[in-house]
């Protein structure tokens, strides 16, 4: 099994990239072609789809950034790790968990849970 504080930094990097071109790379990188991602608000299969996701979510809270809550664990070919979201030096008015399936060591499916969303968000 590939290290899981590599992999959850790696998916935080991704959804905190703000450059199109860098972000298709990590998806490529470490993602697998086939691979999907499904949340309660959103559903995304794919590069094409997974990238759409990232640049709704950076769109519509600019000024957000993702970083990972607690430490990472797993075992085989799955891993789990917290997430916040909110702006720089706060605490993040948005909190989740989410599950991850590798294959080869690369991210085929992520089923995301929602923790904590305010009303507002």
């Amino acid at each position: 099994m590939t290290d899981p504080v590599t992999i959850a930094r790696g998916y935080i990097e991704l959804w905190n990239e703000r450059a199109a071109g860098r972000r298709r790379e990590l998806l490529g990188e470490n993602w697998t072609p086939d691979a999907n991602y499904v949340d309660p608000l959103m559903k995304g299969d794919g590069p094409d789809g997974i990238d759409a996701l990232i640049s709704g979510v950076q769109q519509r809270f600019p000024d957000f950034r993702f970083h990972l809550i607690g430490e990472p664990n797993g075992y085989g070919d799955h891993i789990r790790f917290s997430w916040g979201l909110g702006p720089e030096g706060a605490d993040s008015p948005i909190k989740g968990t989410d599950f991850v399936a590798l294959k080869n060591g690369r991210i085929r499916s992520v089923t995301g849970f929602l923790d904590q969303v305010p009303a507002t968000a």
